[in-house]
């Protein structure tokens, strides 16, 4: 067995049609921090037929080589060729740490690969660190903490995988911050060879349909979010009312979302989008460690919340205390007499 730097991070690298998820780059700028703090290479892996131009975005986002396995029977993503290629190439090689995109894929995949070489995996993290850590009065270096809210998000969990050597973890979409690098050069790229099998066969591909999401969360700069607290369908039309006066995205929590206030694709939170817009007002939310895992990074954040303890106000810039209902129009009053 051929082994690479024990310190190693590999990034799967998901694309559909020859197109790259934003989250692999994420988790490129992420697992770049997470090499230089062990001395390890950043590696990225990706799969496909015909993708070697995304290589050249791997190794701008920091990967220092991309393992590439480019072949016709990989051009759509299929549980068993991927699960069997990557499980070969983690058992062959024993990177420290492989990073998953939470995504159908990334959920699919990292689950089998780190069942198939024994690998500790969490899902869902908000942060990953790497720091030195004593356990049962054994002292373990360089080990990946894999901090995410647990129980319904009423704590924070810092999850370690200290008996296993390859670290696993699935990361959410727009968690980690996207940096490419001003400055780089075109690293490695090392070929991996693909021979079919008959087990890559079981399950094929007859047609295949997709639909891109019409809301754009990622991508606002503005957001009104509601909550629960708002009480009723009828009241949460104030938030659309609000939004709709600052040219804002309309979203809420999981609660609001729960209670049939707002679509799934418009949650906010640990479950839903992780967004980092220029401002984020909260309206009627508690602000549950779930929620505030989603956007406690926004550049300015305002909270209306009836609750003077409310957790909410432990991350916002500017606390209004008060009732939403006659809160909120006087937002709207004020903001449209500001531009007559």
């Amino acid at each position: 067995m051929t082994t690479t730097n024990g310190n190693d991070v590999w990034v799967f690298i998901e694309q559909r049609g020859g197109v790259p998820a934003d989250v692999s780059f994420e988790l490129l700028s992420k697992g770049r921090k997470l090499a230089s703090a062990m001395g390890g290479r950043l590696t990225a892996v990706l799969f496909g037929n015909g993708i070697a131009d995304v290589t050249r975005e791997a190794f701008r986002h920091g990967a220092d080589e991309t393992l590439l396995a480019d072949h016709p029977a990989l051009r759509q993503y299929r549980t068993m060729p991927y699960s069997r290629l990557l499980t070969g190439l983690v058992r062959e090689r024993q990177p420290r740490i492989v990073l998953f995109g939470a995504t159908i894929i990334g959920r699919d995949l990292a689950p089998r690969v780190a069942s198939a070489t024994r690998s500790g995996l969490t899902a869902d993290c908000t942060d990953l660190q790497i720091a030195d850590v004593t356990y049962l009065r054994k002292t373990y270096p360089q080990l990946l903490l894999q901090i995410r809210p647990a129980f319904g998000g009423n704590i924070v969990a810092t999850i370690i995988t200290p008996d296993n050597p390859v670290q696993m973890a699935t990361v959410r979409e727009g968690v980690m911050e996207k940096h490419p690098l001003t400055e780089w050069t075109e690293g490695t790229v090392t070929p991996v060879p693909y021979t079919p099998e008959s087990v890559d066969d079981l399950v094929a591909i007859v047609e295949q349909h997709r639909e891109e999401s019409r809301v754009n969360l990622k991508g606002a700069s503005i957001i009104v979010a509601g909550g629960y607290g708002l009480g009723t369908r009828e009241n949460f039309a104030l938030v659309y009312d609000l939004a709709h006066a600052l040219g804002a995205e309309v979203a809420g929590s999981r609660a609001a979302v729960d209670a049939g206030f707002i679509p799934p694709e418009r949650q906010v939170g640990q479950t839903g989008v992780t967004v980092r817009p220029k401002l984020y007002i909260a309206i009627g939310i508690s602000g549950a460690i779930q929620h505030r895992a989603g956007m406690q990074e926004s550049n300015k954040i305002i909270a209306i919340n009836s609750d003077p303890d409310a957790p909410i106000f432990s991350v916002s810039h500017y606390g209004i205390v008060g009732d939403a209902m006659e809160v909120v129009p006087k937002f709207i009053e004020a903001y449209k007499n500001k531009l007559k």
